[in-house]
């Protein structure tokens, strides 16, 4: 079965959000038709409560993309985004979100950040997409979405990782 991941296709991601990626809105027609041509879609979606951990604001006189170390281990500091229950936190408009058979929400431990849609940063907690994926029988994996350098790109690594025969589209900067 084919199936493809949209990874983070929000608001906040998307001009005029907490971080906006330069044209991130742009993509969203290309993803539609991407939907459309997989048997099975899911979204995945950054969902942080306020003062999460890895916001820089959550660390007095660091600034976002700042590393620190963790914990887990070293983490960059990010703008506050994709808080739970904000607006900003909604779908982008663009993506026909009722194409979608499951939601995978990542980031929702305030001490752990998560950028792959199959691991939180600490490469122990798993999201359960790997686990849907093999129950319902998908036998090659796009992935698809907006940062490409953070949540695109780890995904990506977790999802061969997890053996799962793949193709990244990077849709954004």
């Amino acid at each position: 079965m084919n199936c493809l991941d949209v990874i983070d296709p929000r608001n906040d991601f998307c001009p005029g959000g907490a971080w906006a990626l330069e044209d991130g809105d742009t993509i969203m027609s290309s993803i539609n038709d991407m939907m459309s041509a997989h048997h099975l879609v899911m979204l995945t979606q950054d969902w942080h409560l306020a003062a999460h951990s890895s916001f820089a604001s959550s660390h007095p006189g660091k600034t976002p993309l700042e590393m620190v170390e963790m914990p887990y281990g070293p983490q960059a500091l990010l703008p506050d985004h994709c808080i739970q229950g904000s607006e900003v936190t909604a779908f982008h408009a663009g993506p026909d979100t009722s194409l979608a058979s499951a939601i995978i929400r990542k980031g929702m431990n305030p001490e752990v950040d998560s950028y792959s849609a199959f691991f939180e940063n600490d490469k122990v907690t798993q999201t359960g997409l790997a686990e849907y994926l093999r129950e319902v029988g998908c036998t090659h994996l796009t992935m698809a979405g907006l940062a490409t350098n953070f949540c695109v790109a780890w995904s990506t690594i977790d999802g061969a990782a997890q053996s799962f025969p793949l193709e990244a589209r990077l849709a954004s900067c």
